[in-house]
């Protein structure tokens, strides 16, 4: 049972050796290790998560709202900054995280000091399930406690070293593992968490009850990002389509792309927006101030944001994210501003 895996002969529906339930639940009964994870030390160690300076959640009420590319283009921003940033991927059955930094096949070593993060730049290490799947495609069928174990073992096992901060990915929704990375870290201090949404009300209105969880377990909200704020690209990377009344079209963008380079040139500079998602009921921001929580910012969508994600790079590092990053850039100087103005003043 070396660093908390389950063994091979234990029982089927084994809660894992770093449960608090470990040989103690009725899965546990007849099991040959049953003693051994009854009497075993369990739980994240304190020191090891004292060298993290701020632990940051990312959270969201619905899946879908682009929270994990937030957490990574978070983290990207940061590492640019040149602060020692980990990132840590608790959403144990869907880990995106690895694609989104380029991680994908990827392995965990490990020394004598623990796990070894996986690093993307030497002041960014990331720690996903991701990288322990043999097969990318395979589903991860565990029950709650299996994965509250695996949350306690990487908090536990992984040696992430001397960190500014700790951007932790959670799983949408308030499930076990939001309770329990909650209650892992509460002994060394949680800065608080982010809350990243999608503007219309089907969304917010999980979020209002991602927001009342935070109240309720004692964690800061830093603020609301409202993500996927209208389309926004340039006029000239649209497709023109003319369409008919059965439902095919006919491309006609070289066409219009040509007629206005000949007719109206400056139209190729425009940016064309276009409201995806129903804000008439006042979006996030309005939702920030009945629930008095901060608003952060809005993320418009953008394609090269999107692509970025799928190529596991920065929208930073190039000038193509040039919708997108202005507005992320935006959120992590006023969240740097307000929270963490020592950390700015070593920067400058």
């Amino acid at each position: 049972m070396e660093n908390g895996e389950i063994p091979e002969n234990a029982n089927e529906h084994c809660p894992g050796p770093q449960s608090e339930s470990a040989g103690k639940s009725d899965a546990c009964q007849g099991c040959p290790n049953q003693e051994v994870c009854a009497t075993a030390p369990k739980g994240p160690d304190p020191e090891r998560m004292a060298t993290v300076k701020h632990k940051i959640l990312v959270l969201s009420g619905k899946g879908g709202v682009g929270k994990s590319t937030f957490s990574a283009q978070l983290s990207f921003a940061l590492a640019a900054k040149d602060f020692q940033v980990g990132l840590l991927d608790i959403d144990i059955c869907g880990p995106s995280i690895p694609k989104m930094l380029g991680l994908e096949g990827q392995d965990i070593h490990q020394s004598n000091l623990g796990w070894s993060p996986v690093y993307v730049e030497s002041n960014l290490g990331v720690m996903s399930i991701g990288f322990m799947l043999p097969n990318p495609d395979e589903a991860v069928i565990w029950r709650g406690p299996r994965k509250n174990g695996l949350i306690k073992q990487f908090l536990k096992d992984v040696y992430w070293g001397e960190l500014d901060f700790l951007v932790v990915d959670a799983p949408p929704g308030t499930s076990d593992e939001h309770i329990s990375i909650v209650q892992f870290l509460q002994a060394t201090g949680i800065d608080g968490a982010i809350i990243v949404t999608t503007p219309q009300q089907v969304s917010l209105i999980d979020v209002r009850k991602e927001v009342s969880f935070c109240k309720k377990v004692g964690v800061p909200v830093l603020g609301v990002v409202e993500n996927m704020s209208g389309l926004c690209q340039p006029l000239k990377d649209f497709r023109f389509l003319r369409m008919t009344e059965n439902g095919e079209h006919t491309d006609l963008t070289e066409k219009v792309i040509e007629y206005m380079k000949e007719k109206a040139p400056e139209m190729l500079d425009l940016i064309a927006a276009s409201e995806i998602f129903d804000s008439s009921g006042g979006g996030a921001a309005k939702m920030c101030t009945e629930m008095g929580v901060p608003f952060l910012g809005k993320v418009p969508l953008d394609p090269q944001l999107c692509k970025a994600a799928e190529e596991g790079k920065s929208c930073f590092s190039e000038q193509k994210c040039r919708i997108s990053a202005p507005a992320l850039k935006s959120i992590v100087e006023k969240l740097m501003a307000k929270y963490w103005c020592k950390e700015m003043s070593v920067e400058q």
